[in-house]
């Protein structure tokens, strides 16, 4: 097996060049359009590259090769991750998060960027137009990258069909990111029954389907996979991707600041209706629902009212039963790489990939 670490380098590479050939036509506009750049740079330095490596395995399951700086691959995969910091800019927005992979989020520093340079106006309206435009400029520049994969292949089926899934991976994540906003303030139409399925369904379009799904088959579609293979990586990449968001929707409630770089029980401050929130509440008699309801969303919670809705959550059991199903969806998942049509040792990286994403740390 190549080294791990060879992708994440050569995407980084890939990335940097692009973001320095873009900074060139940024700066012929004006001087001071160079925080585009910087933001950008700084914002794709850094994170766990999953999406990548997902396309990239999926590529390597079907070629059985190891990825080079001119392979397509590499561009499609660094057009995931700037997808991804696009949507991350523009979550952040909705979400009114302060930090970012440890860091304050994109419309944080445009927003220091004003007051530090004392302009007139509003520096919060101002950093959220900015990094909505920083989100808007990010998506255009992923169609960029993928373009450059796409119109390296000689098989155009091929590129027409990863195209495709491109723009369906794109439409899904959009619809799942509205049902998620619309859920914090719909949830309480539905009974705690449809809670959990509605929880279970945004699990599923906003995260993981875009996170490793839809990746996996675009670097399966761009090396001319056939159908069975696409099969297989699909079955595999559900379930996973489903364990991916869980084990996310418990570090958003337990997680450590320190090793997921945003505030412990961030998830309780936005409101977030999550697969862990609606196990809770049903579970819970009617009282302890009540408490859930009034402090869930609340921007202002204390550190004491969020270690009280922790410890409430994690007294229903919620967190072990979710801890099963992550459990049960990896297991899912590694057993539809059995006897696959796909390279054996593509196969061994999709399975560590599996334990990587579903056993990260609070």
């Amino acid at each position: 097996m190549p080294d791990p670490q060879t992708l994440p380098l050569l995407v980084q590479n890939r990335l940097s060049d692009f973001l320095s050939s873009r900074s060139s036509i940024l700066a012929r506009v004006s001087d001071e359009t160079r925080a585009f750049s910087l933001f950008s740079r700084e914002f794709l330095s850094g994170g766990k590259r999953f999406r990548a490596r997902f396309c990239y395995q999926g590529w390597r399951s079907v070629t059985g090769a190891s990825a080079t700086a001119s392979d397509p691959i590499v561009s499609a995969a660094a057009a995931l991750e700037v997808f991804h910091a696009a949507a991350l800019v523009h979550d952040d927005i909705i979400d009114n998060s302060d930090t970012r992979r440890g860091g304050p989020s994109a419309h944080r520093r445009f927003e220091a960027q004003h007051r530090e340079a004392e302009w007139s106006g509003d520096a919060a309206a101002y950093g959220r137009s900015s990094a909505i435009l920083l989100g808007d400029l990010l998506l255009g520049w992923s169609d960029e990258l993928l373009d450059e994969a796409l119109n390296a292949l000689d098989d155009r089926a091929a590129a027409q069909r990863a195209r495709a899934e491109f723009v369906r991976m794109r439409t899904e994540v959009t619809a799942g990111q509205y049902l998620d906003i619309l859920e914090e303030q719909a949830w309480g139409m539905h009974d705690d029954a449809a809670q959990l399925q509605r929880a279970e369904t945004i699990a599923v379009y906003k995260s993981a389907k875009y996170s490793v799904e839809a990746p996996l088959a675009l670097g399966a579609l761009i090396a001319g996979g056939g159908e069975e293979q696409l099969a297989a990586l699909r079955a595999y990449g559900l379930p996973l991707g489903v364990a991916y968001q869980m084990r996310d929707d418990l570090l958003g409630v337990f997680g450590d600041e320190r090793v997921t770089g945003k505030p412990s029980g961030d998830d309780l401050r936005e409101g977030k209706r999550t697969v862990l929130i609606g196990m809770a509440r049903l579970a819970l008699p009617v009282s302890g629902r009540r408490l859930v309801d009034e402090l869930l969303g609340d921007p202002e919670l204390t550190g004491a009212q969020i270690a009280l809705l922790q410890s409430t959550i994690r007294d229903t059991g919620a967190v072990d039963r979710l801890e099963e199903r992550i459990a049960a969806a990896v297991a899912d998942a590694k057993s539809a790489l059995l006897d696959a049509p796909l390279d054996s040792s593509a196969v061994i990286g999709l399975s560590e990939l599996a334990d990587a994403v579903s056993r990260r740390d609070y």
